[in-house]
């Protein structure tokens, strides 16, 4: 039942919302003397409102099963963005994205469903199909756009599923029974089987996988549909070997993940993106999910939270576009951190000051979430950029993993969360400092063109110094 209000004959005490007082044998008239000190666990409950899937399922004194949900979803994806890795890398960037998004729809089983088991299945289920889509789908709108583009596609990208966010906030306050939420959200997605006919596969990894033709074809149809003028037969007529040599791939190498472990640059770069994206993920999630702490409406914060997004995507690629990616990153998790830290440190009473600095936090995570994503693909080359996003989206399942966690820690102190946040950005903003600037920089196809440049850069580096 709602321990809001208590009526007049409940006993002075405080009871947990799962159990309930017992009756003296001589109770006599019903006041609140007439319950000895035993307590018995409740076997029904009144849940305040019948809504959600927690009344549904009966979950409102098995915490632990409405947790393990979110955790079990947040796992299904982190396995999916892996899988899903190693998909786009052999089957293409096409498939990966279609079977993704169209797998998704199996969320929708989610409404039929009546016992807890079954209900994490689905999750599971649909959580491994929608995980990939979010990797899959940027890396073919980066490897499509010209290197003058690539952060503002990532940018776009981004704007969309700020907007997904924020209209499910919209959406929550007037659509407030959670299936009819469910039959909104999952049943579209059937019609993204349109995509089969309506975009392309990746002439990038075409060309690299050494499906000339199909490259070939994939380029001029891009040409026509954007009106580029260019030579269509020069590009008709060229082989394999001058269309690589035109992208700066020597030879046709198929570079397995084995690869990685024999490039000391490779790995040093996986680690650094990885716990980039562990950090951001963990910092921008947290900060969402702690948002319903603050005063106030818990859908109204959770949409000023989302609305925040926006400005910081703006900030982020005004300087990333112009100062670099590697500064803008460490610049903003450093300053991200501070504010985390001085959020700690503001006592209750200042309200304002307090949600202030939690939401301009948010907006820079949010740049800095979006940033580190393009930055990353931009370190990997082309052979095994699939299958290093998808290690980094692992962890970055795990940051959002771990997120849900934090607001356990304000038991034992309000400040806690904050400062686990900025420890988070500024050991990160500190990492990024080992590695390279990409700005205006070709991205790289195979592990080799990596070594070669970073080889290439230490012997510049060596003529200057002797210079």
């Amino acid at each position: 039942m709602s321990t809001a209000e208590n009526p007049t004959w409940w006993p002075n005490k405080t009871i947990d919302r799962c159990y309930r007082p017992v009756l003296k044998d001589d109770y006599g008239t019903c006041n609140s003397s007439s319950f000895t000190d035993s307590l018995v666990q409740c076997t029904e409950w009144i849940y305040e409102s019948n809504n959600t899937v927690v009344a549904e399922l009966n979950l409102g004194c098995q915490p632990w099963r409405s947790n393990l949900i979110g955790t079990i979803h947040s796992f299904g994806m982190m396995t999916s963005m892996f899988v899903t890795g190693w998909i786009y890398d052999v089957w293409g960037r096409k498939p990966a994205l279609v079977i993704c998004i169209v797998g998704s729809a199996v969320g929708v089983l989610k409404v039929l469903v009546k016992n807890w088991y079954i209900y994490v299945m689905v999750e599971f289920l649909e959580a491994c199909m929608s995980g990939g889509t979010y990797t899959s789908g940027m890396v073919l709108m980066l490897e499509i756009c010209g290197k003058d583009k690539r952060l503002l596609a990532g940018v776009l990208f981004s704007y969309f599923i700020y907007f997904g966010e924020t209209l499910f906030a919209c959406m929550a306050m007037v659509i407030p029974y959670w299936k009819t939420m469910i039959l909104i959200i999952y049943s579209p997605l059937i019609l993204f089987l349109s995509f089969i006919w309506l975009i392309k596969e990746s002439p990038r990894w075409q060309i690299v996988k050494g499906k000339t033709e199909e490259a070939k074809n994939t380029m001029i149809l891009m040409a026509k549909t954007n009106k580029i003028n260019m030579d269509m037969n020069e590009l008709s007529n060229i082989d394999g070997v001058g269309l690589r040599q035109k992208f700066d791939i020597k030879e046709n190498e198929k570079e397995g993940f084995h690869v990685i472990f024999k490039s000391p640059e490779i790995l040093k770069r996986v680690f650094v993106a990885c716990f980039c994206r562990f950090s951001a993920s963990f910092v921008y999630y947290g900060l969402m999910l702690n948002s319903v702490w603050l005063p106030g409406d818990k859908y109204i914060n959770f949409l000023l939270i989302t609305i925040m997004s926006y400005p910081g995507e703006l900030i982020s690629l005004y300087f990333m576009k112009n100062i670099g990616r590697k500064l803008s990153l460490i610049i903003g998790f450093i300053l991200t951190a501070a504010l985390c830290f001085c959020s700690a440190q503001v006592p209750e009473t200042y309200l304002w000051t307090k949600i202030s600095l939690f939401l301009v936090g948010k907006m820079l995570i949010s740049g800095c979430f979006t940033g580190v994503i393009t930055y990353s693909m931009e370190l990997f080359p082309t052979s095994v950029r699939g299958l290093l996003l998808g290690l980094g989206a692992l962890t970055s399942r795990i940051g959002n993993m771990m997120a849900p966690l934090t607001p356990m820690l304000m038991t034992f102190s309000p400040s806690i969360p904050s400062i686990f946040f900025g420890c988070a950005a500024v050991m990160s903003g500190l990492l990024i400092i080992l590695t390279p600037e990409t700005r205006d920089q070709p991205l790289m196809d195979t592990v080799r063109q990596v070594e070669e440049s970073v080889l290439k850069e230490k012997q510049v580096n060596s003529v200057a110094t002797a210079m």
